[in-house]
């Protein structure tokens, strides 16, 4: 037995409403040209007003357990990677947990912002690969619309709605070769919520102030990205006794696309071999790489065999890589 833990299924799900950048034309000083030359961006989805992380999550769950041929009763642990909870507590997770019936699992959130589902992936692959757990739910999804400042150019119309997952089991051949996450607090400021937690707890202050919105320090995150992207896929590609030449297919988080051309450029990587899908849904923060592993997937850009790179960074600061040998068969063109 391989005793690697590995991708059994993936799905996702983003929501019906698209917004456009016609829309931030009206309510901003801003245009369609300024946001696709400077972003890479075009559209993005928006939940409704009833919507929540856990509605998303929970469709993007159910599509990645179809995936994996598996049924609900089979997980047995979810992992939800958020930075819009429904709620502080009880956890996103659970709320999963309940929707789709999975009664034999246990639950968690994480917070690393954009980061977050390449964390939650790597404790999935620690859980499987010590034997604790078989079968492994892991979430990446964000209801971001509902905690921008509409009045901030530099950050509306960068970010969107969605959710995507994957199953993680143990697999015969392939599987996850390595995972490498990073953390400097000291960027803390750069990318953030301010209010909301015990520091600035919510009151009439911190609402007018708009501290329960999005802040970021645009051109202190750029550079950090640009730098983090390349080394970060490096050091995984290290720890996988692996080269740049090895990589079939590079999954970045889609944060701006100056930035995923940059990484790119850095790795002497073509962008035929990168997924890109920024333009279609802004960053999706902690949902963005496992959408965009989902769609690769489904269009035949990724088959059985490949060894296929992820990489993200957000707020903390943080990021993390990995890199997988393909263990599924399937997608268009097979």
């Amino acid at each position: 037995m391989n005793n690697k833990a590995g991708i059994l299924g993936v799905g996702s799900f983003v929501p019906e409403q698209v917004i456009d950048n016609f829309y931030f034309e009206k309510i901003m000083d801003t245009s369609d040209e300024w946001i696709k030359t400077r972003t890479g961006i075009s559209e993005r989805r928006m939940v409704n007003k009833d919507e929540t992380t856990s509605d998303l999550s929970t469709k993007a769950a159910l599509n990645a357990i179809k995936c994996a041929n598996l049924k609900p009763q089979d997980i047995d642990l979810i992992i939800v990677a958020t930075a819009t909870p429904d709620m502080v507590f009880p956890s996103t997770a659970c709320l999963v947990q309940e929707n789709i019936g999975a009664i034999n699992a246990a639950a968690f959130d994480i917070s690393v912002a954009c980061s977050g589902f390449i964390y939650a992936m790597t404790i999935a692959k620690q859980f499987v690969e010590n034997k604790t757990y078989k079968k492994v739910l892991v979430i990446g999804a964000e209801t971001l619309s509902k905690v921008l400042d509409y009045e901030d150019r530099t950050t509306a119309i960068l970010f969107g709605d969605g959710a995507g997952a994957v199953v993680i089991g143990e697999v015969l051949e392939g599987g996850i070769l390595s995972t490498y996450l990073g953390s400097d607090g000291k960027g803390k400021d750069f990318l953030n919520i301010p209010a909301g937690g015990s520091k600035l707890p919510a009151s009439k202050e911190t609402v007018e102030n708009r501290l329960h919105t999005i802040k970021m320090a645009g051109n202190d995150v750029y550079k950090f990205a640009v730098r983090i992207m390349s080394e970060a896929s490096l050091k995984a590609l290290e720890m996988a006794d692996l080269n740049t030449d090895s990589i079939d297919y590079l999954i970045p988080h889609q944060a701006n696309i100056r930035i995923i051309e940059a990484s790119a450029k850095r790795l002497k990587l073509s962008m035929d071999k990168v997924y890109v899908n920024l333009d279609k849904y802004g960053n999706m923060s902690a949902a963005s790489i496992p959408v965009a592993l989902d769609e690769a997937f489904r269009k035949g850009k990724i088959h059985k065999g490949d060894n296929v790179v992820l990489v993200g960074f957000g707020g903390g600061l943080t990021w993390g890589s990995s890199v997988i040998n393909w263990s599924i068969q399937g997608g268009n063109n097979e």
